[in-house]
């Protein structure tokens, strides 16, 4: 957005991604502009909002002061209590295989991504920059990722689909995807390819757990598992030593190492949540937060499709029933972004925003202007204004 149309939005740890425009005066109330172009989790404040008082972390002054967490851990700034909560977590939810790994712990997954990539092109030692491939819609983030920098050792290549070049690469693989919600595979499959598997939606609330993920580089990053954006931590499970030792130098280089409290206020979030998974553990005894948070979504979706239901303008991806080990039953999936395609010809990003709703689109993923990603974490009261609005959308395209 530029000139007249930004929005003002005054910046805290609370606020709503509703904001009013620039020019309002007091004799008119405008329309409030609703923000769900990113997937800034807060929806998830309902649950941690229950919990109140009875977890807080505090973290005395003379504590913390080293750069070392352990000195003797490959990953020497990754604190111990981080590392086993991580690893009871993935256990407990049967997502991902943590035995033979090493755990690379990063400022939430975009810096593991830089991480990853560097770790895999560096090794090469090849006189040109590796192709960074992503099969379309892909993460949109991926290309300013590998080409904001204009790196020597690797390079945004595009498509995955249509990439035919006889030449290593690497292929990110995103799983369930960002932006469309399918799970996904590698599509290269080629010689000289490395593979990225970026696992950020793969947990309970999102998607059926059919089985336990077991690649050589998986990220994760409590953002999208607890809600905690803010904390920007994110974690990699590594099969090859020597990979995870590059990643670890990327980050000593780019960061020296990932705040301290920022790992063990995850550290106990991830306790809290795999003990909520156990009935009657304590001290906490709550809710389920895999079956909270899965029931909320299922309802979101719920309230979008009827929404937008038999009309010829706007669509939304329907998903098959999968049988969940986690949860032992089958369920639908109810990804964290609706990728919403509208009508042949219509620029849907700009019919939304003209509503006052912002939102990501296609081309930005490698697809077209009649598909946008719309962000489901929002608060209720953002996710309903936009509700309320899809009706005068739909009337309004078809006069």
């Amino acid at each position: 957005m530029c000139g007249t149309d930004r929005p003002l939005v005054i910046k805290s740890s609370t606020d709503s991604s509703v904001s009013v425009e620039n020019g309002s005066n007091g004799n008119h109330q405008p329309e409030p502009i609703i923000n769900l172009d990113h997937g800034d989790p807060t929806m998830y404040e309902s649950y941690w909002k229950k919990l109140g008082e009875k977890c807080r972390l505090t973290i005395p002054v003379s504590q913390s002061l080293s750069y070392f967490a352990n000195a003797k851990n490959l990953c020497w700034f990754l604190e111990p209590k981080l590392e086993q909560e991580i690893k009871i977590l993935h256990n407990v939810v049967g997502n991902a295989i943590v035995e033979d790994h090493h755990v690379v712990v990063g400022t939430g997954s975009s810096q593991l991504i830089q991480a990853a990539l560097y770790a895999l092109s560096d090794s090469l030692n090849q006189p040109n920059p590796i192709s960074v491939v992503s099969a379309a819609p892909y993460y949109s983030s991926y290309r300013e990722i590998a080409d904001f920098l204009r790196s020597g050792l690797f390079k945004w290549g595009g498509d995955a689909y249509k990439f035919d070049e006889d030449e290593p690469y690497i292929e990110m693989v995103t799983s369930p995807n960002n932006p469309n919600g399918v799970m996904r595979e590698a599509v290269v499959n080629r010689a000289g390819g490395m593979v990225v598997h970026d696992l950020a939606y793969y947990w309970p609330q999102y998607t059926a757990i059919t089985s336990p993920a077991d690649h050589d580089i998986m990220l994760f990053t409590v953002s999208k598992c607890t809600g905690h954006a803010g904390s920007r931590i994110g974690w990699a499970l590594v099969r090859d030593k020597d990979v995870a030792k590059k990643m670890v130098k990327f980050i000593e280089i780019n960061t020296i190492g990932v705040s301290k409290e920022a790992q063990l206020r995850a550290a106990s979030i991830l306790e809290i949540v795999s003990a909520s998974c156990q009935i009657g553990v304590e001290p906490y005894d709550l809710e389920n937060f895999f079956e909270y948070s899965k029931n909320f979504m299922a309802e979101r979706w719920k309230k979008l499709r009827d929404a937008v239901k038999k009309n010829e303008l706007l669509s939304v991806t329907k998903f098959p029933r999968q049988y969940c080990n986690f949860t032992a039953g089958f369920t639908e999936a109810h990804p964290a972004f609706v990728w919403m395609k509208c009508k042949e010809g219509m620029d849907c990003e700009k019919v939304l925003r003209e509503h006052k709703i912002l939102t990501r689109g296609g081309k930005r993923f490698g697809s077209d202007q009649e598909h946008v990603r719309i962000s489901m974490l929002s608060r209720d009261e953002e996710f309903d204004l936009f509700l309320q609005r899809l009706p005068n959308i739909i009337a309004d395209e078809e006069v």
